[in-house]
C-alpha cells in the first residue's frame, strides 16, 4: 500500500492497493510450486487475502501507526503529540489532512 498526498490545498490522501497483483502472483506461483514451497506460499497468500480485506480507512490508520512509530512516537494516538508526531513525520501533510488520518487510527486500533 502506498498513500500520498496529491494536493496540498485539496487535502486529498490517495490509498494505492496492488494486493490484487501480489495474490494472483502468490497463486501462479502454488501452481508450480514443490511440496516444500507449498505451505510458505499458502501462508503467503492467506496474509495477502486477509490484507486486501481491509478497508481504506485501516489501511489509513496502519500507515498512521507505521508513520509513528517511524518517528520513534509510541504514546496515545488521539493526542495532540501525535498529531504533532504525524505532521513532524509527512511535512507535506495539512493539518486537516492530518487530523482525518489520526481519527482513522483512533477508529481502529490495532
Amino acid at each position: 500500500m502506498a498513500l500520498a498526498v496529491l494536493n496540498r490545498k485539496q487535502d486529498v490522501v490517495l490509498v494505492v492497493r496492488d494486493t490484487d497483483m501480489v495474490a494472483a502472483a502468490l497463486r501462479r506461483a502454488l501452481t508450480e510450486a514443490s511440496p516444500e514451497e507449498r505451505a510458505g506460499l499458502e501462508r503467503a497468500a492467506a496474509l495477502v487475502e486477509s490484507t486486501a480485506a481491509a478497508t481504506e480507512a485501516e489501511l489509513r490508520a496502519r500507515w498512521v501507526r507505521a508513520r509513528l512509530a517511524a518517528v520513534g512516537f509510541a504514546g496515545d494516538v488521539a493526542s495532540m503529540a501525535a498529531l504533532k508526531a504525524l505532521r513532524q513525520a509527512e511535512p507535506r501533510l495539512s493539518l486537516l489532512a492530518a487530523v482525518q488520518l489520526q481519527k482513522d487510527a483512533v477508529a481502529h486500533p490495532e
